[in-house]
């Protein structure tokens, strides 16, 4: 069955509020907002003044976990901190959700993982928004929403976790473990399943929001990241994150704009696509879906 897919080319705060209005979905409670805060170095992470107005009137929280890999914000003092500096404390509270540890959630009929480890602090909300940035990934191929849902969520060890394809937890051991980009992927497109699987447990909401603005080859979690490679295509929202990111993909795939070829060769020698059909395959949502312009 087809999800809807919200879309507009407008990438304002007001057409965030526009688009997330347009789901129909009321979010009630203490709302998280799960975004990358960006690497300290890093320029193409969602800024303040896009975002800030749309998470000021929801009341949200910014969620963050802190990163595997060794940067500033591996550990949560130094989180806060770049976070501060990239502007996401002047509109919000930032939770790092694993600074006081982690909680263990199932995994069902996953092939690499047994379970997820999130920031234990997920449970303190009743409501979440995945608000992702569309973008290129050095490991991932792309990263919108179903990164941000599986990646984005999980704590340092979760992190090493799915990285390693369930072979570690230890942040330092993931990076020499030896096994098959397919099944990277596939550990991704399983943690974020957990999350939604999860969430529907105890009759919560989630949502997905990508706004595909500033999109270059690299992800907001590299120091080093590159300058867009094409022009900005707009802002799609759905309850379905799988068709929400297929929506990304076919936007990329149908554009004439020359930078493309580098972020289909980015996503395509890292298996990137094969994210969307393995997660439909588990139940979180579907490759098809209905495009609906706002």
């Amino acid at each position: 069955m087809a999800s809807k897919v919200y879309f507009t080319k407008e990438i304002t705060p007001e057409s965030l509020k526009k688009i997330y209005d347009a789901l129909g979905v009321k979010l009630t409670g203490k709302i998280g907002v799960k975004v990358s805060t960006g690497e300290k170095g890093a320029k193409n992470y969602l800024k303040a003044d896009l975002i800030g107005p749309f998470v000021k009137e929801l009341n949200g929280t910014i969620l963050e976990c802190n990163t595997v890999y060794a940067g500033a914000r591996n550990f949560a003092d130094e989180h806060l901190e770049v976070a501060k500096e990239h502007g996401f404390t002047s509109f919000a509270d930032v939770d790092i959700m694993d600074a006081d540890g982690e909680i263990r959630i199932p995994v069902k009929n996953g092939k690499h993982l047994k379970y997820d480890l999130i920031g234990k602090n997920w449970d303190n909300y009743d409501s979440y928004i995945n608000l992702a940035h569309a973008k290129g990934h050095m490991m991932g191929g792309f990263g919108a929403n179903l990164k941000n849902q599986s990646i984005g969520i999980a704590s340092r060890n979760g992190k090493a976790y799915i990285h390693s394809a369930g072979h570690t937890e230890d942040p330092d051991e993931c990076w020499r473990d030896q096994h098959e980009q397919i099944d990277f992927i596939e550990s991704m497109a399983e943690a974020a399943t957990a999350v939604a699987d999860y969430v529907k447990e105890y009759g919560k909401q989630i949502i997905s929001i990508t706004v595909m603005n500033a999109i270059s080859t690299s992800c907001d979690c590299d120091v080093n990241q590159d300058d867009p490679v094409m022009a900005d295509l707009g802002i799609v929202a759905s309850l379905d994150p799988v068709a929400n990111d297929q929506a990304f993909i076919d936007m990329v795939w149908k554009s004439t704009d020359p930078g493309t070829e580098k972020l289909k060769e980015r996503i395509d020698s890292r298996l990137g696509r094969e994210i969307l059909p393995y997660a439909e395959s588990l139940g979180l949502g579907s490759c098809e879906y209905e495009l609906i312009e706002i």
